[in-house]
């Protein structure tokens, strides 16, 4: 397991303290941890979106009107 000790201002300690208490967690550490988690969650999601984006982009322009598109998708999915 990783250790880390971490210093930050009186105002930054007391909104952590704070906001610990009032989210109830236990400590600190399982506080940071939520933390944590939220970021990485968060960055893996942007990664997904934009290779997503990226190969729509790289999809090229369809000759297909959205009605069309929208349509084929609707028969695919038998609604």
């Amino acid at each position: 397991m990783t250790k880390f000790s971490i210093t930050m201002s009186d105002d930054l300690g007391g909104y952590v303290q704070g906001t610990m208490k009032e989210r109830k967690f236990d400590n600190i550490s399982e506080y940071f941890r939520h933390l944590v988690r939220q970021d990485w969650e968060r960055q893996n999601a942007n990664r997904e979106l934009r290779a997503l984006i990226d190969e729509g982009l790289q999809s090229g322009v369809s000759e297909e009107s959205v009605d069309m598109i929208w349509a084929d998708e609707i028969a695919d999915s038998g609604a």
